[in-house]
């Protein structure tokens, strides 16, 4: 069977948004222990590009028409930058974040970044097209990495190896009602019910310090983590609560936005939120993490924060108000209806698609010991210099530890200002985990 194929409605969204933003791209960084070097890593990049098959893939225009095509494509790139001090891998992963893939050559590229200060210890990070990956097939895409390098160190041997069948357009494997005529006027009716429900809440976001075009815009992000305390704290608290990791995350991320935007006597914000899932949770398709593809969708939710709004109160309505949505279908429409959402981001530049957005994988279940190498620490992250005025955060948990990375636009969104959100966020978090009372919005706005 031919790897080769046109690419599906999301595939082609995300190739255009590569082309025309310089975005949503997805990036991993891996903390790693040991002597890995430049020839084990191309050795190990070598073995994963020959296994997946959309990692030999470039994408191709013909007749106007996007394809994959496998006849041709360039090994997959390799830089190595040496002696950086070790909070400087931030500064890659942003120069990573602002460069376009160049598809037509391939659609990953790796850094293997040197610690100056510590012995054998390295960063790994990868840009993968998001036409071809989501966030968990890219940790996934780490691991098995790591696998190959324990493998070629050790001179087990490797060949032959398993070739992963790619997987067909995301939109194939969605349930049979999401299809056909019936599932376009599903779709589309979903499509309106959104754009009344943004037009009728009018959400408020941080909007612009300053507006530039899409061409103009650059990607920064902001790095923090929990410790493995907090982050139990955090995880039993929510339990206690009734309600998710997840809904706890977007509701810390709205506190903290609606706290900046408001004024004390206001009675009320009005909010909205964009959260991610993995689609693989919800279609009849057996497909395991490690297969890459665009099996990600999301959901938005809209929501009104008053005065005495409780933390635990507004996390439980989040977490009921995703459970529905998955449940009567909008996880599914919302994979078809994205390619029309991200046209709107180009026609109307100086909207704020939503007023912030939360990605969590969760525990990432990978080994942390590969023979010789030590994974110590895996986060990822979505380049989303398009989503001006959005407050952002991709969030992982390894080995007990939470970490965040708050990915911002520029300069709609300053430093400076970023450095305050993400603070007062950590502070909420915090506070959550260590306060005998329920924390409430007057509360958390007489605090900060």
């Amino acid at each position: 069977m031919t790897d080769n194929r046109r690419l599906g409605r999301l595939e082609q969204a995300m190739e255009i948004l590569n082309r025309r933003a310089k975005t949503w791209n997805i990036l991993t960084i891996s903390r790693i222990k040991g002597a890995l070097s430049e020839e084990i890593i191309k050795q190990a990049l070598d073995i994963v590009q020959c296994r997946q098959s959309r990692l030999n893939s470039q994408i191709v225009c013909f007749n106007n028409r996007l394809y994959f095509q496998s006849d041709g494509t360039a090994k997959i790139a390799l830089r190595v930058v040496n002696n950086l001090e070790a909070q400087q891998w931030q500064e890659v992963v942003c120069e990573e974040m602002n460069e376009e893939i160049d598809s037509s050559k391939g659609l990953l590229r790796v850094v293997l970044v040197h610690v100056l200060s510590e012995k054998h210890i390295c960063y790994l990070i990868t840009t993968v097209h998001h036409a071809i990956a989501d966030g968990l097939s890219c940790i996934q895409l780490h691991s098995e990495i790591l696998t190959y390098c324990q493998k070629i160190v050790s001179g087990e041997a490797i060949n032959p190896v398993t070739k992963l069948a790619p997987l067909p357009p995301t939109e194939e494997l969605l349930p049979e009602e999401t299809k056909g005529f019936k599932g376009k006027i599903s779709s589309l009716r979903f499509l309106l019910r959104l754009t009344v429900q943004k037009i009728w809440h009018r959400p408020k976001t941080l909007g612009f310090e300053k507006y530039v075009p899409i061409a103009q815009r650059r990607c920064n992000l902001i790095h923090r983590q929990l410790d493995p305390e907090l982050t139990q704290q955090f995880v039993n608290r929510c339990r206690q609560e009734n309600t998710t990791v997840n809904s706890a995350l977007c509701t810390a991320l709205m506190f903290t936005v609606a706290r900046k935007i408001t004024k004390v006597n206001r009675k009320d914000v009005r909010v909205s939120c964009l959260s991610y899932f993995d689609l693989r949770r919800h279609i009849q398709s057996v497909i395991s993490d490690e297969q890459m593809g665009v099996l990600a969708s999301s959901m938005m939710g809209f929501y009104t924060i008053q005065k005495n709004t409780s933390f635990w109160e507004l996390a439980r309505q989040v977490k009921q108000k995703l459970e529905a949505g998955t449940k009567q279908g909008d996880i599914f429409n919302m994979a078809l209806i994205a390619k029309h959402l991200i046209n709107f981001c180009f026609i109307q530049p100086k909207e704020v698609a939503a007023t912030v957005s939360v990605s969590n994988v969760g525990k990432v279940n990978i080994p942390k010991v590969y023979g010789e190498f030590e994974l110590e620490e895996i986060s990822f992250a979505g380049s989303h210099s398009l989503y001006a005025g959005m407050f952002i955060t991709h969030a992982s948990t390894f080995q007990g530890k939470m970490l965040l990375n708050f990915v911002f636009s520029e300069p709609s969104i300053s430093l400076d200002m970023m450095e305050s959100l993400v603070n007062n966020v950590m502070s909420c978090i915090f506070d959550v985990c260590n306060l005998n009372f329920n924390l409430s919005f007057t509360y958390d706005m007489c605090i900060s």
